[in-house]
């Protein structure tokens, strides 16, 4: 059943690339042996650098089983997830990830996720693109209102 989900996933990549549409990536997520949802790339189409196929997928199942974790899932993608899909992934906490493509085999065809992970092991402040600290007293009032509530839905 598995090799069905994640042909799924390569025909929705290839498919993706032929069309016209987005990059070569697509994205299956299942539960109880189900598809729920699935997404391509579409980063281009839609101007949107979050809309990679796994982020779509994420938020088409979440949509439609009511819930933000998708606890109790699979997700089977085209390619090792970036490291945005995989925070992502993680948020969302599914069972189990598959994927058939390599970061690697991506880097080789111009989808090179090294330098994102050499940033985020840098101090914020040396970064490509510097992440620089303001007004942290004033944003904890919300910290503090989040702390102090009692009956927040935890995530």
């Amino acid at each position: 059943m598995r090799n069905t989900f994640m042909a799924r996933a390569i025909e929705l990549s290839i498919e993706n690339v032929r069309s016209g549409r987005g990059g070569p990536f697509g994205a299956v997520v299942v539960r109880g042996g189900e598809i729920i949802a699935e997404a391509t790339n579409a980063v281009t189409i839609r101007n949107d650098p979050t809309a990679h196929a796994e982020i779509l997928a994420i938020r088409a199942a979440c949509g439609k089983l009511g819930n933000f974790e998708l606890r109790g899932c699979e997700i089977y993608c085209s390619c090792e997830p970036c490291p945005m899909c995989l925070g992502a992934i993680y948020w969302a906490r599914p069972e189990r990830v598959f994927y058939a493509n390599t970061a690697e085999d991506a880097a080789k065809i111009g989808f090179d996720d090294a330098l994102i992970y050499r940033e985020i092991a840098r101090p914020n402040e040396e970064r490509r693109i510097p992440m620089i600290q303001m007004m942290r007293e004033a944003s904890q009032e919300a910290f503090l209102a989040w702390a102090a509530t009692t009956d927040k839905r935890q995530y």
